[in-house]
């Protein structure tokens, strides 16, 4: 199993990657990845077309252990190294399920050496 986060599903919904039908039970999502995808829809159209895409995929509950990882992540890095919470909970979710993270922002998650990244 693999974690899409936000900025693959968008390339993916724009057909810019390809994640084969049959390959499909092998990603996952957070409802955290959700939030920032839906919210970035510009009308009820492409509102329709992200939950269609999201139903595709695996969705992982983000439960009180990846909060509680994610606000240590957060003391650890914020000021440090600008983690945001929403990468924070990514992470987190990641580290908790041992998942490699697939995304183009790499650079937010390098100092996080035990997250594998994709």
């Amino acid at each position: 199993m693999v974690f899409l986060d936000t900025c693959i599903l968008i390339d993916y919904s724009k057909d810019k990657i390809v994640i084969k039908e049959s390959d499909r039970q092998n990603y996952c999502f957070s409802s955290i990845v959700q939030l920032e995808f839906v919210a970035g829809a510009l009308n009820k159209r492409e509102l329709k077309k992200i939950n269609k895409i999201l139903a595709e995929f695996k969705s992982i509950d983000t439960d009180q252990d990846i909060l509680d990882l994610s606000i240590k992540l957060v003391n650890g890095y914020a000021l440090s190294h600008n983690m945001t919470i929403y990468d924070a909970i990514i992470a987190a979710t990641c580290l908790i399920y041992d998942l490699p993270l697939w995304t183009y922002n790499k650079k937010d998650f390098r100092d996080l050496n035990e997250l594998k990244l994709k």
